[in-house]
């Protein structure tokens, strides 16, 4: 049972040639029957293992030298000091059913004959950036996941710096083409074809780079640099295959488009969509969703009742954006419903830390699911210590809002469900302003939160706003209409949190906006990792409840709000509020009106992650 335990206690603040487009080009769907899947970009870091005996404080271990070759990581240049982590607070922080590599630092999925195949950048040889490789993971339910052999290594003069990002794309013959960026000796971005050597081989151990690559190098006009992430490809109406390339002209993003019959030889035909100042685009993502239906759509679907979603990872900011807009296959143009909210100026899949995501179709279910990366916030050195960096969300699926008819919704597969143990439920509670209620549920580190909030209608309508209706500010700022939500990763005496919530940001003028927050700033005491308050706008419709899940694994918590029309990543290093010791309480940190909660919380189990017996 929920227990009022403070007021106003917690949030108390503590310290061919390609030309520049003039602007954004347009264009509209295109549909034909085809299996296609992507690999995705996972990236995951390296190699200590810890023996978990003991708890004192760990010495760095020698870092690898770091050169061009190498790599740089964003997080090379980071000015912070470095905290004494234990053997206990590391380990902690490997997550229980979130993938991710046995070890070192960690591209893109598809389905075939029975499993699940997950490629992904990976690093054998340290937990920092570089020898980029491609490991390889299957799964018969996208959460419990066995590792396979690396395969593909940078091996040939067109990939020897780094076999990157990819996609796969899945023949009506059942073949499997796989492209990739490879980054040459000279390096110099160029794509790459690969296909199983052995395609009745449901494991897809062996593959094999075909030997006239590369088989597309940058165009005239393109940075020898900025060519890169090519899509899965879809079969238009003349039977010609298309696929789109990120790229940049001066600080312009772009995608390219290129045809094929053969998957060997390419036509480039031209720009798909530009956004100026939007700088480089990569790991660009290209779909159709239904506008009527819930089902996922194969990559080549195409016709009534159909947007295309365009997504592309901005390599300046490190976020992804997306925009719904219209394919038109006769002028390989892609137009975007609202020119505001066109790609890097409006939605973003997810507001924290979250990247280089990729999706693809599973014929088995018929849904489109989505993959993203998560990188650590960190220090390098405290991902030497642990041996590891970077994992996988849980896989979303992707269907379009219905309500809003402005975004998608992103929740994640019911396989998940699978995982859930014990249940616990709050029941209802009144929230009083500045109030906090402890769920009195301990070791709550691996959880599958369900919870609605609800404000009093005639309050909202008569409570003084403050005039800000772009607001996603910290916790402890108390306004009249909030923040209310959740507190997890908090341990009993509240010295570490992270509020993950909701804040109605109300005008003078009465016009209401939402937003969901996650706050970082007392999410540990530890110095050396980010500490920001990430989160974006949320639709709530008039007759709806404020709604959130959260999906909470050691150091990492997902956010979904509103059915997922919001969703926030964000990676948590507590030092206290671990093992045995981590908690969850409701809060209302508003000035003016009480909410009323409730929460049904579910444990969830490890999932089974590990070694793939071949023999």
């Amino acid at each position: 049972m929920a227990d009022l335990e403070q007021n106003e206690p917690l949030l108390q603040a503590h310290g061919s040639p390609v030309s520049d487009p003039a602007q954004p080009q347009s264009r509209r769907p295109i549909f034909a029957v085809t299996v296609a899947f992507s690999t995705l970009l996972l990236l995951s870091l390296a190699a200590l293992i810890l023996d978990g005996r003991e708890s004192p404080a760990v010495e760095p271990t020698a870092e690898p030298p770091r050169g061009k070759k190498e790599g740089v990581s964003e997080k090379v240049f980071r000015a912070y000091g470095e905290f004494a982590w234990t053997n206990d607070m590391l380990q902690w922080q490997r997550t229980g059913y979130h993938f991710q590599p046995q070890k070192n630092w960690m591209n893109g999925p598809l389905y075939h004959k029975g499993y699940y195949h997950l490629f992904y950048q990976y690093n054998p040889d340290s937990a920092v950036w570089g020898n980029i490789t491609w490991g390889h993971a299957v799964s018969t339910d996208l959460i419990h996941w066995k590792y396979l052999p690396i395969s593909m290594v940078p091996d040939h003069w067109y990939d020897i710096n780094g076999v990157w990002t990819g996609s796969a794309t899945i023949l009506p013959d059942g073949n499997v083409v796989m492209l990739y960026t490879g980054d040459t000796a000279d390096y110099v971005q160029v794509q790459n074809l690969a296909h199983p050597a052995n395609l009745s081989d449901p494991l897809l151990l062996d593959w094999v780079k075909y030997p006239g690559n590369p088989v597309m190098t940058p165009p005239e006009g393109i940075g020898r640099k900025d060519f890169r992430d090519p899509t899965t490809a879809w079969v238009g109406p003349d039977g010609v295959w298309r696929l789109t390339i990120g790229s940049k002209l001066n600080k312009t993003g772009i995608t390219l488009v290129y045809k094929t019959t053969n998957f060997t030889s390419y036509e480039l035909v031209d720009i798909l969509h530009a956004v100026p100042a939007t700088g480089m685009w990569e790991c660009v993502d290209f779909y159709p969703v239904s506008t009527t239906s819930e089902n996922g759509l194969d990559t080549s679907a195409y016709g009534p009742g159909i947007k295309h979603l365009l997504k592309a990872s901005l390599d300046d900011e490190k976020v992804d954006y997306y925009a719904l807009g219209t394919y038109n296959v006769s002028t390989e143009k892609w137009v975007p419903d609202n020119p505001d909210l066109d790609v890097g100026l409006g939605l973003k899949l997810d507001y924290g830390k979250y990247y280089a995501s990729k999706t693809f179709y599973d014929p088995v279910k018929g849904r489109r699911i989505l993959w993203g990366w998560v990188g650590e916030t960190d220090s390098e050195d405290a991902d030497l210590l642990k041996g590891w960096a970077s994992l996988q969300t849980i896989p979303r699926v992707v269907t379009y809002d219905q309500k809003t008819h402005t975004n998608i919704l992103q929740w994640p597969v019911e396989e998940l469900e699978e995982l859930r143990s014990e249940s616990i439920e709050s029941g209802s509670v009144v929230l009083k302003p500045g109030s906090i209620v402890n769920l009195n549920l301990t070791n709550a580190a691996q959880l599958d939160i369900i919870a609605e909030f609800s404000v009093d209608p005639e309050a909202l309508r008569t409570s003084v706003g403050d005039d800000v209706i772009n607001n996603c500010s910290a916790a402890a700022v108390r306004q009249a209409l909030g923040p209310f939500g959740l507190l997890v990763l908090a341990d009993n005496s509240l010295s570490e949190l992270t509020p993950v919530y909701f804040h109605i940001a109300k005008a003078s003028d009465g016009t209401v906006k939402n937003w969901l927050c996650t706050d970082l700033s007392r999410s540990t005491l530890a110095s050396g990792v980010d500490k920001e308050v990430h989160g974006g706008p949320v639709p709530v419709l008039e007759d709806e409840k404020y709604k959130m899940r959260l999906l909470v694994d050691h150091s990492i918590v997902e956010a979904f709000g509103q059915g997922g029309r919001t969703c926030i990543t964000s990676r948590i290093y507590p030092t206290k509020a671990i093992n045995g010791a981590a908690r969850v309480f409701l809060f209302n940190n508003a000035t003016d009106v009480s909410v009323r909660a409730s929460a049904k919380i579910y444990r969830l189990k490890s999932a089974e992650i590990g070694s793939y017996s071949i023999y």
